[in-house]
């Protein structure tokens, strides 16, 4: 089993997973600024400077059922209170390998950093980098523990012909590695679109983020 949060996402972007046993993981924070949880199938890996035993003890505790219990409301929120963060959200974890070629759409890099999704994309991740194109924003940068993630945005109207799928399709073309996209299990089109573009959920995470 590998003994940090990097070691377990890379080995999942390539299909390796823990042990389906219904087990618990706890693992050291990569950076100060990312705390959390991520629910794979029948295995819970919690990112934490916590004490192990506190984390344990909290999920034992709860009166559900045990494969369930990471992502309980009641230990999100004892987590939340217990560390000082902040949570959105939980989401739906997904990861593409990078493509060859170039990206089929006309893409412009830009650097304005009063741009909403740059504002955002900022708070959260390191090294970002933002592309427009006709419509629509691409965002690549480094996320939790250090894993290059992507975000697309498209116009109201520009929607419903494909940009969105276009947009992540491209984030593969400018990586060399791995792509991840964490996305709202309630944003149903953006789900269908990271998933046309060939990227494939791995698990649910539950970001605390430094306030």
């Amino acid at each position: 089993m590998p003994d940090s949060l990097r070691e377990i996402l890379d080995a999942a972007a390539r299909g390796v997973f823990p042990p389906a046993d219904g087990g618990l993981t706890v693992v050291r924070q990569h950076a100060h600024r990312d705390a959390g949880v991520l629910a794979l199938t029948a295995h819970t890996v919690v990112f934490t400077d916590e004490d192990p035993r506190w984390v344990r003890k909290s999920l034992g505790s709860l009166d559900c059922d045990a494969l369930a219990a990471s992502m309980n409301p009641l230990f999100l929120a004892a987590f939340i209170e217990r560390t000082g963060r902040a949570h959105d959200t939980t989401d739906v974890l997904t990861v593409a390998a990078p493509l060859p070629g170039e990206p089929p759409l006309a893409l412009r890099e830009f650097d304005d950093p009063e741009h909403p999704r740059v504002v955002r994309a900022r708070t959260r991740r390191d090294d970002v980098r933002v592309w427009a194109a006709d419509g629509g924003v691409l965002v690549l940068g480094r996320g939790v523990a250090g894993r290059l993630e992507a975000a697309v945005e498209v116009a109201e109207g520009a929607r419903h012909r494909g940009l969105g799928r276009a947009l992540a399709s491209a984030a593969r073309q400018l990586a060399t590695e791995p792509v991840w996209a964490q996305i709202a299990p309630g944003n149903a089109r953006s789900l269908r679109a990271f998933q046309a573009a060939g990227y494939r959920p791995v698990g649910a995470e539950a970001l605390l983020m430094a306030r």
